[in-house]
């Protein structure tokens, strides 16, 4: 078999170099390599090896730029994103930062939501029922303070020894009824069911006035139309004819000569289960009796008496904020 000779027509080139017989023909049974490729070098076959198996042509380093692909694989040719895609990997990526935000905030409001619930279970709540019985239930320095008035009573300092304005100086073993109230008040309590009067008498700070504090105790009730608004109306039709609250003297104080009231008053314990009425009676250290004035003061009868009924008024109301507290166990 022969090429046949240069110039021939149909050939593909007619300038195409002659090639010499053997000089790059394929062994016999063997496949022509691609153009470009390198065929090995003959070996020897290896010991166990079949010496007829064709050894894989070497193939020509691959352009710049490019990726060599494995011997005998077809590269995919390139693909660009489709119409309306995106990335998937970013989309994933946000999914996942969401979930995770999402999460954390739920752990977070999860966590004070349990913070709250144990701390709703720590809190005290008060026991406002605990006010019908809390004059037989507290002790008896408690319900009748050492001091007060301390700051004017209501900012935190209703206690405050240092800025007190009555200073207690004894308490009264005595609780009839009969033996706390004077008549006209007297009376209208035990219409009302009366059960017990329990007293203390302070002294203010100059040591000039002495007054008795009067806690009147009655049944349960309707704070408008119950025994506590009954006494107190009783209260106002007569205001200046009654002591109210029988003076309670303390020997060897300065109220060991306590016995003229020159100005009372009397009010309601406010609220539920706080069947209670307070008064107060006040007089001079010295046993001033209060009365009309002279001079030009004279005209004015009630003016001596009006200003001692004040600081009766005031003490009273002291002890009105302290009763709540007692009942909220804030004392």
């Amino acid at each position: 078999m022969s090429y046949p000779p240069p110039g021939t027509p149909g050939s593909a080139n007619s300038h195409a170099q002659q090639q010499m017989p053997g000089a790059g023909m394929p062994p016999q049974g063997g496949a022509v390599p691609p153009l470009g490729h390198v065929p090995y070098p003959p070996q020897s076959p290896q010991v166990g090896a079949n010496p007829h198996v064709q050894q894989p042509p070497m193939l020509a380093a691959p352009p710049p730029g490019t990726t060599a692909q494995p011997y005998g694989q077809t590269p995919w040719p390139p693909q660009g994103p489709q119409n309306g895609a995106t990335g998937g990997g970013s989309g994933r990526k946000v999914a996942g930062s969401l979930l995770a935000t999402v999460g954390a905030l739920l752990l977070i409001a999860g966590g004070a939501l349990t913070a709250h619930a144990y701390s709703n279970a720590q809190q005290e709540l008060p026991n406002y029922e605990y006010g019908n019985v809390m004059w037989r239930d507290e002790p008896v320095d408690a319900f009748f303070p050492a001091n007060l008035g301390g700051r004017g009573g209501y900012n935190g300092g209703l206690y405050d020894r240092e800025q007190a304005i009555w200073n207690r100086v004894g308490i009264s073993p005595d609780t009839p009824c009969a033996k706390g109230l004077t008549s006209q008040t007297l009376k209208s309590a035990k219409e009302n069911g009366c059960q017990a009067v329990l007293r203390a008498t302070y002294v203010d700070s100059t040591a000039n006035m002495v007054a008795t504090v009067a806690v009147v105790v009655l049944p349960e009730g309707s704070p408008e139309t119950g025994p506590r608004a009954n006494i107190y109306a009783a209260y106002q039709d007569r205001r200046f004819e009654d002591g109210v609250v029988a003076p309670y003297a303390v020997p060897g104080t300065t109220a060991a000569k306590w016995k003229h009231r020159n100005g009372a008053d009397l009010a309601p314990v406010s609220g539920e289960d706080m069947p209670y009425v307070v008064a107060a009676g006040v007089g001079s250290v010295d046993g001033y009796v209060a009365g009309d004035l002279p001079g030009q003061w004279s005209d004015t009868n009630n003016l001596d008496l009006e200003s001692w009924q004040e600081n009766a008024s005031d003490l009273v109301d002291l002890f009105l904020a302290h009763m709540e507290r007692l009942q909220r166990s804030d004392s």
